[in-house]
């Protein structure tokens, strides 16, 4: 173990015997761990943090305004004035998506709505 590690686990066990990690939200519970390993190691923990606070990359923010914008537009009529404008933002956020080499399909198929009310259900929830 290195100095840091000694140091920080008689910090964790002087706050274990005065009691003040007692009654935090979770205790006794499993933690919910999450499969990172795709992600470097040097890069996790900060991607954890991003994840938390609710940061989301830029091909995933744009996947998900994509959906939001195909979903306002299946509402819309084509005689509507706002349908060209918002076709056109969503055909611009599926070319950045394209260049992204992310694969836009799911604007295009039928789980298009399933995706979209599981993360309007999703935004809902936070």
């Amino acid at each position: 173990m290195s100095v840091i590690d000694l140091w920080a686990e008689r910090y964790i066990q002087e706050a274990l015997s005065k009691g003040e990690l007692s009654n935090l939200n979770g205790e006794g519970k499993a933690l919910q761990l999450e499969d990172d390993s795709l992600v470097p190691p040097e890069l996790r923990a900060g991607y954890r943090l991003l994840k938390n606070s609710g940061y989301l990359p830029a091909e995933l923010q744009q996947r998900k305004d994509a959906l939001t914008l195909s979903h306002m537009l299946k509402g819309l009529s084509l005689d509507d004035p706002n349908y060209a404008s918002l076709s056109q933002q969503l055909a611009l956020l599926e070319l950045k998506l394209k260049q992204a080499n992310v694969n836009t399909d799911f604007l295009h198929s039928h789980y298009a709505d399933a995706i979209s009310e599981q993360i309007a259900n999703k935004s809902n929830v936070k």
